[in-house]
């Protein structure tokens, strides 16, 4: 296809949240609290348009923990406010790289904010802004573009951490996977006149190389892995007006069972610092990604198409051909489990709680609960209950149960939409029978999982057997993953053949249940100081590979959050001018914030890069006071210069 069969458009804006006092969401710790900011959290929008039919689907990766039905509503609402029917629930898919370290609070469902400390309006505001940035942004940028699919394996990034539910699995369904591992690395690349001018790429590994100790929000790996391809490699400057020159968005596929922590441990893996496995493990899928770029790869022919469909998926009936055992089953109102509550070998939960079989609360299940209900039985045993999900949002919106199923297509490139965590035996299934209804290799046929809401994980029954997190977070019970692969082959049958499908019936709008005003932040200075003010200078001289280190007095962060600007700025004298090097969007750079007194102490550091010139350099520090009224008054504080020898 021609330069003209396609027109492209990218975008790129911030989504960062509040980095003081809001609760991070993934891990699920109440005292994982925003203490600062490492690195930004930003969307990256693709817009692909069949240039003969005009037909078009939206494409947004964002760097956010999970996708919940209040941002997919409220982006959704907006962009038809802005663009009428043009990007639709239909043709937009909206997923996540599935950072563990973002700020959370943002969900309309009551379970995600019990450990952040409530709904927080401010975060929810700056995500839903950020990803409509990004959108208009791409909207504008629409131009010529020539697509090219490349594949690769990438081997090093991920481990199972959960082999023994794995080891379940036919041997026909493990010998794909020899290492437990799905290894595909896909890279969708777009170029304007010869030049790629995009790319993404969609690789299978958790968002959790950083730890529930860290408190600094992190677009964890696959958000180095960005940075360091659009940033590092190609010199974007996030800071300046106009869109950049090159946007790379990393995106997550079937990843439920897949850990970046190597040895198996919380931040272990493969060194024993969580930093420095971040930038490892996001390197390592950059590193891959930039070789498939430099590869002929295939051409993209043909137009864009989307279909999509709401489902209850605590009410399908699974039929024979799905289920692998011959049988008709149903799945059932979402359950809770022990084995959820014990979180995994990266990231434990709740004491008391066990991977695998926990002795009384399953033998509690099996004697009262599965005794009275066979059908429930036969949807969730040998499950053991601890959280009536379906009884509890009788009483309060607690967990959604009617989901968004969708598949989109980018020419040879199938992209299936699925709002949870899906782990790669479970993905290979569907792929197997979606790639079957379309013709389709089945190295094009990928799983979108975290993809316009939030159901938790879908395993296969054979893993739901175990127990292990996973299979105790596949709320829906061990007939989930076969239904959402039946529905999923429903939406490849009618997308061959032509046809629409039906909506189904979406899930309620609960947003007038929380509350959408943020609460009025009065900023108070560090007592005897003023605003600004050095309180720990750095040392008058450092070297590459040294941390500089400056305190100043400051004020709360989350008054104004400076999407699309920077807190600090590191800056270096070139002759009578002084020039920035870094902000609080690049890796060497961190900002601590802390309660001093009333006041706040905002502490920022630079890990002096190799190769950095010599000379002398300074750090500044950007912030605004919240006084009565909801004024905002700006201030900038400057460190003592030092030199970098």
């Amino acid at each position: 296809m021609t330069a003209s069969g396609y027109l492209v458009g990218r975008g790129l804006s911030d989504v960062t949240g509040e980095p003081a006092g809001c609760g991070l969401l993934g891990y699920g710790k109440a005292d994982q609290i925003s203490r600062g900011l490492h690195t930004r959290l930003r969307t990256r929008a693709f817009v692909f348009v069949d240039a003969t039919t005009q037909e078009r689907v939206l494409l947004c990766v964002s760097d956010l923990p999970l996708m919940f039905d209040s941002v997919h509503r409220e982006v959704l609402s907006r962009l038809k406010v802005r663009f009428g029917d043009r990007y639709t629930e239909i043709n937009t898919m909206l997923t996540v790289t599935h950072t563990h370290c973002g700020p959370g609070g943002y969900s309309h469902h009551h379970l995600y904010n019990t450990t952040t400390h409530g709904f927080h309006p401010i975060t929810f505001e700056a995500i839903v802004s950020g990803i409509v940035e990004a959108v208009e942004r791409a909207d504008d940028d629409v131009a010529p573009a020539t697509l090219t699919l490349s594949r690769g394996e990438l081997t090093d990034a991920s481990v199972n951490r959960s082999p023994s539910s794995f080891a379940r699995n036919p041997e026909a369904d493990k010998a794909h996977f020899p290492d437990a591992i799905d290894p595909q690395t896909t890279l969708l690349r777009v170029e304007r006149d010869g030049q790629m001018v995009g790319a993404v790429n969609w690789c299978a590994t958790h968002g959790t190389s950083m730890t529930n100790r860290n408190c600094l929000i992190s677009g964890d790996n696959k958000g180095y892995a960005a940075y360091y391809w659009e940033r590092v490699l190609s010199g974007v400057d996030y800071l300046a007006e106009h869109a950049p020159g090159f946007i790379a968005a990393f995106a997550q596929t079937n990843t439920g069972d897949m850990s970046p922590n190597l040895n198996r441990g919380p931040g272990s893996g493969p060194t024993e610092d969580e930093f420095e496995n971040t930038r490892i493990i996001g390197q390592r899928q950059a590193d891959a990604a930039v070789t498939l770029a430099t590869l002929a790869g295939t051409p993209v022919e043909g137009g864009v198409d989307a279909r999509l469909t709401y489902v209850d998926l605590g009410d399908v009936t699974v039929q024979p051909e799905f289920t692998g055992d011959g049988r008709v089953h149903r799945t059932s109102r979402l359950m809770g489990a022990a084995a959820a509550l014990a979180g995994t070998d990266e990231g434990k939960g709740f004491p008391g709680f066990k991977q695998g079989r926990n002795r009384i609360v399953d033998a509690l299940s099996r004697q009262v609960i599965y005794r009275a209900s066979p059908s429930l039985r036969d949807a969730q045993s040998p499950k053991g209950i601890v959280l009536p999900g379906g009884v509890m949002n009788r009483l309060a919106p607690f967990v959604q149960e009617r989901v968004p199923v969708q598949l989109l297509r980018i020419g040879r490139l199938y992209l299936i939409g699925i709002p949870g965590e899906v782990t790669i035996t479970a993905g290979l299934r569907m792929r197997r029978e979606v790639a079957a209804v379309l013709d389709a290799d089945l190295a094009d046929v990928l799983v979108a999982g975290y993809s316009n809401a939030y159901i938790h994980y879908v395993t296969t029954p054979e893993e739901y057997e175990e127990q292990r997190y996973e299979g105790g977070s596949t709320m829906f019970g061990k007939w989930e993953g076969p239904a959402l692969t039946q529905i999923a082959v429903g939406l490849a049958t009618a997308m061959r053949d032509g046809d629409k499908v039906g909506r189904g019936t979406p899930p309620p709008d609960i947003s007038q249940r929380r509350r959408r005003s943020a609460k009025q932040r009065i900023d108070e200075p560090v007592a005897g100081r003023s605003y600004g003010d050095v309180l720990s200078a750095p040392r008058g001289r450092y070297s590459a590979g040294e941390m500089v280190e400056v305190s100043f007095a400051g004020a709360n962060p989350n008054s104004n959050l400076r999407r699309g600007s920077t807190y600090l700025e590191v800056e270096h004298l070139d002759g009578q001018l002084w020039r920035r090097v870094a902000d609080d969007g690049d890796w060497a750079t961190k900002l601590h914030w802390r309660k001093d007194g009333a006041g706040s102490r905002i502490t920022i550091t630079w890990d002096v890069p190799a190769g950095v010139a010599l000379g002398e350099y300074r750090i500044r520090y950007h912030g605004d006071i919240s006084e009565e009224g909801g004024l905002l008054t700006p201030f900038t504080g400057t460190s003592p210069s030092f030199e970098v020898v």
